[in-house]
């Protein structure tokens, strides 16, 4: 049973930084590609930022380009997601998600590329 835990949203002021811990198992991590998405309210799910299995290739959403950091450590089974200079725009849940496909060298963007989701951590940027 593939479980993924989120974790290290909180609330915050404009100019903080948090980093994002998502926690996963039950599958062989170093794998499958993760994703960080969040769904602000009344807007739809977005993808932030998305690494390949090896941790090669990296991609970002241009609104948080230059602002953040998404990292795997495949030893720990954990990937994160450090936001820099935060925005209230920012404000959203974050998703943690392990892609459906077994491949290592692509990152994945779309929802439906991904088979597993964690239940989500707040993030509440101030202004």
């Amino acid at each position: 049973q593939v479980q993924l835990v989120e974790s290290g949203g909180g609330l915050v002021q404009a100019g903080a930084s948090l980093r994002l811990s998502c926690a996963a198992s039950g599958r062989t991590f170093s794998s499958y590609a993760m994703g960080w998405f969040r769904q602000a309210p009344g807007k739809e799910r977005e993808c932030v930022a998305a690494i390949s299995g090896s941790g090669g290739t990296t991609y970002y959403v241009d609104s948080v380009k230059g602002r953040s950091t998404i990292s795997r450590d495949n030893a720990k089974n954990t990937v994160y997601l450090q936001m820099n200079s935060l925005k209230p725009e920012d404000t959203a849940v974050y998703y943690c998600a392990t892609a459906s496909k077994y491949y290592s060298r692509n990152y994945y963007t779309r929802e439906e590329e991904y088979a597993y989701w964690g239940q989500g951590t707040q993030v509440t940027v101030s202004s």
